[in-house]
């Protein structure tokens, strides 16, 4: 009898100790804060596109650049906080949670918007491991020619392939891309994050030293000017390309609802999301105004396309290298934020296709000096291994790729960042047809579809204008 009592004591224990592990829902427990989705977010916002808003600046001008990085601002932290409410249904506090984008749609417009969701924000995701991995090989390179012009001299050729840097990244990502899920992403993104106000700091520097030193430098209200730096349909197409450039740079809600789901569930999850919101897209902000009118006003109208590695700045040679070190690990980092929500859509649409299959569903134990138990899915590291060859092959094959990505962020940036979370608002707050909140909205909706459409037009263009000069394989 005692032998008895003591083993069901210890079953109920073993069972009340493995319930603390678990969430309301059955799942594991969350453990993210308001640190480390503001990590999160300010990951996968700063890009090393922040480097280039001084080029987008010049294009438009004192006044259209910063009223745009000021707009595009305001429009995602609002539509940010619609989607956050949206997290958990119908109630925003006690209601089911929706674990991705997809699953937000699902439950509040249904039908063959679901579809439509999940083909913008996968696709957008592959575009961006892709584009990822082109910029990161770009830092890496940077670094070598930094070097070679230091010892060389500024006239040197210093050309070097960025081939091998794809390679490196590639493998690095490999074996990042094991950990399991977002979950277990918060040191990385803390990290990431970190690297990224590193090398804008730096830029920002560089930038402030540069003015303040003086020199020949044209800026203007209307930015290019026409007839001087550029041609009257050059200057459209750039300032298409840097509305475009501006508008994507804002956009995390493709990764939004997946970050949010990493929180824990007391506060409400929906409570710290738009803080974390506040604090990733004014941070951002900052950044972005500071980088980007520093930047136009130490280069003016000549800025070049990134200054840390399109060598607006020579020396300090060291401070270079660091600033592109930094990019390098920041972008290792929001590889990973942006690859995991499409690693784990796939494996759970694998596992509902075949739950009997051994391949797909067991997970074996293996015991890593230092670290302790690791669970290894054999299906888990075949598909996530064979994906991040596929996205450094397609890097190698179209280095130009980052013309593309504005074209996938055009067709991902309207539906994602404005579209879905205005219409999930509409129906969940059931908002009366022509009244005057909903035709704000649609206002707000239409404007922002028209911006997507010109962003569209001027990545083309730009895409054409590299195919046109693309040779497989060229040294830089």
């Amino acid at each position: 009898m005692d032998a008895h009592f003591h083993t069901s004591a210890l079953e109920v224990a073993n069972h009340d100790g493995f319930r603390k592990n678990l969430d309301d829902d059955g799942r594991e427990k969350r453990t993210g804060t308001l640190v480390t989705a503001s990590a999160h977010i300010i990951t996968a916002v700063i890009g090393s596109g922040v480097l280039s808003l001084a080029w987008a600046i010049a294009q438009l001008g004192w006044v259209a650049g910063p009223a745009a990085l000021m707009a595009f601002s305001f429009i995602t932290y609002f539509t940010s906080t619609l989607l956050a409410d949206a997290y958990r249904s119908p109630d925003p506090i006690s209601g089911k949670r929706n674990y991705t984008y997809m699953d937000v749609v699902r439950a509040n417009l249904g039908g063959t918007k679901v579809n439509l969701c999940g083909i913008a924000q996968y696709v957008n995701l592959v575009g961006v491991t892709i584009g990822y991995t082109i910029t990161a090989s770009i830092s890496m390179v940077a670094v070598n020619k930094s070097n070679c012009y230091h010892s060389e001299g500024h006239a040197a050729s210093c050309k070097s392939s960025n081939y091998p840097y794809m390679m490196i990244f590639g493998a690095i990502q490999i074996v990042l891309s094991q950990i399991p899920n977002f979950h277990n992403l918060s040191w990385l993104s803390i990290l990431a994050a970190v690297m990224s106000f590193a090398y804008s700091s730096i830029g920002l520097g560089l930038s402030l030293a540069k003015v303040i030193g003086g020199g020949d430098v044209r800026t203007s209200l209307t930015g290019v000017e026409v007839g001087v730096d550029v041609s009257g349909e050059e200057k459209v197409w750039r300032s298409f390309q840097a509305i475009g450039d501006i508008a994507f740079a804002y956009a995390f809600s493709t990764v939004l609802v997946e970050i949010q789901d990493t929180l824990k569930s007391y506060p409400p999850e929906n409570k710290v999301m738009k803080k974390a919101s506040l604090v990733g897209v004014s941070t951002t902000t900052v950044f972005y105004v500071l980088c980007g009118c520093l930047g136009y006003a130490a280069f003016g109208n000549d800025a070049p396309g990134n200054f840390l590695t399109g060598f607006g700045f020579y020396e300090p040679f060291w401070l270079i290298d660091f600033a592109n070190v930094c990019i390098a690990i920041h972008l290792i980092g929001a590889y990973q934020v942006f690859c995991q929500p499409l690693f784990g859509f796939i494996e759970m649409k694998c596992r509902q296709q075949w739950p009997d299959s051994k391949f797909i569903t067991a997970e074996h134990i293996l015991n890593v000096p230092f670290y302790g138990e690791y669970y290894v899915n054999v299906f888990r590291l075949v598909w996530r291994t064979a994906y991040v060859i596929m996205t450094a092959v397609i890097a190698m094959i179209f280095p130009f790729f980052n013309s593309f990505l504005g074209l996938i962020g055009a067709g991902s940036f309207y539906p994602l960042t404005v579209y879905f979370p205005i219409e999930i608002y509409i129906a969940r707050a059931k908002i009366q047809r022509f009244s005057f909140t909903w035709v704000w909205l649609k206002i707000l909706s239409w404007v922002c579809l028209i911006i997507s459409l010109v962003a569209a037009i001027g990545s083309v263009q730009g895409l054409l204008m590299d195919v046109k000069k693309y040779k497989p394989f060229k040294m830089d």
